[in-house]
């Protein structure tokens, strides 16, 4: 599979063991960044995996922030983007398989890189089951992100 992964200056060490894992498991990767623990902004970094996603050049993409919050708040920002924060495997493998999550965020400073290996683990290795009930909810939440696409605020 291949995957688009970034992170900004709180979640780098942890990228850097993820994506080592990644590719080890065979997986391609790409790597948008940062390439260091030097301050950054976690937005142009969700930013950039999301779009890598939308667009099609990552099947799935992986963020990591220090707490997980702002990256997935700036991805979801994307529209086709759905990015979960997670730290716990449960809601890694739950949210690709009910809701088409195709953005595992995590927190950097939050869990350590056992847990983010397991959560990326079944992050990936989950499929969307398509259920008509998950399809319904789903259809609502596309319903939405059209409703206001083009929309701008300063909320």
């Amino acid at each position: 599979m291949k995957i688009a992964i970034g992170a900004d200056h709180a979640g780098f060490q942890l990228k850097e063991s993820i994506k080592a894992h990644l590719l080890a498991m065979q997986h391609a990767v790409i790597d948008l960044g940062t390439n260091s623990n030097k301050p950054v902004d976690y937005p142009d970094y969700a930013e950039a995996v999301a779009l890598a996603v939308r667009e099609g050049q990552a099947e799935r993409g992986i963020l990591l922030c220090g707490s997980g919050v702002g990256a997935s708040v700036a991805a979801n920002k994307i529209p086709g983007v759905r990015a979960g924060l997670c730290h716990d495997t449960y809601s890694a493998h739950q949210g690709v398989e009910h809701d088409d999550m195709n953005v595992l965020v995590m927190g950097g400073r939050i869990i350590g890189p056992l847990v983010a290996r397991e959560l990326t683990q079944a992050f990936l290795n989950a499929k969307y089951t398509g259920e008509e009930r998950h399809q319904h909810r789903l259809e609502k939440v596309k319903a939405i992100e059209r409703r206001f696409a083009g929309h701008t605020s300063d909320a």
